[in-house]
């Protein structure tokens, strides 16, 4: 299997690594900084390097389609005679901080709407969250006031573990309703942001709030009866 070594610092941005597979849906490695395709974060992108110099641009990382490891997608032409060779895997660092990013911030927007969360995804500067409000009609005004004065008061972002059956002994833990947190290898990862957030979280995150900038509540939309979405974006 892949060692994750993002599991454990978001900030690593390259590694040695070995590939150990190559078929049509990309290239495994025994280790990586790549972060894949998963809970409403966007899989990294960002290059392989050969000892020879020779350059591989990954435009994608997601999760084997028969397997959880993960697959690196290069662009066309890449062949199964690079299995055994070493490369440095260096992923796009400007494109993941900014998901880093938006990715606690949305956190933190979980923090100031305390509903059900029913969907979410996680853009290049931008991002958002369904909340299972029918009967709620949310302040974007006030939203936008109180996720900026989180972010200012610099809270640390930290990552701790927990057994499947502590998790499932807390409940609450968990705040969305359509996705539970990966189970089956015996422990859950958690984020905590101070002492105002603590959650299952699989993802990438900066290291403190204020590390996200000011961000701008653009719009919020009614989906359907029970659904309002909330999308916010980096102001830079």
């Amino acid at each position: 299997m892949t060692k994750e070594l993002f599991r454990h610092d978001g900030y690593l941005t390259t590694c040695d690594a070995r590939i150990i597979s190559a078929d049509e849906e990309g290239l495994r490695l025994d280790r990586t900084v790549f972060y894949p395709l998963g809970g409403g974060q966007p899989g990294d992108t960002g290059s392989l390097v050969l000892a020879n110099g020779e350059v591989i641009k990954i435009i994608d990382t997601r999760k084997g389609s028969q397997s959880a490891q993960i697959v690196h997608i290069p662009e066309p032409g890449v062949t199964s005679e690079l299995i055994g060779r070493h490369v440095t895997a260096t992923i796009d660092w400007d494109r993941r901080y900014r998901l880093m990013r938006v990715h606690t911030s949305l956190h933190l927007l979980s923090v100031i709407i305390t509903a059900g969360v029913t969907g979410g995804s996680i853009r290049d500067g931008s991002g958002r969250l369904d909340f299972d409000l029918p009967d709620s009609n949310l302040d974007k005004e006030h939203i936008n006031s109180e996720l900026n004065r989180l972010i200012t008061e610099d809270h640390l972002v930290s990552t701790e573990w927990i057994t499947e059956q502590e998790l499932h002994q807390q409940p609450e833990l968990v705040k969305t309703m359509s996705v539970q947190p990966p189970i089956g290898h015996g422990r859950v990862r958690l984020l905590r942001i101070g002492n105002i957030d603590l959650q299952p979280c699989g993802g990438t995150h900066v290291a403190r709030t204020l590390e996200i900038g000011r961000v701008s509540v653009k719009k919020i939309e009614k989906k359907g009866k029970h659904n309002r979405r909330v999308n916010i974006a980096l102001e830079s």
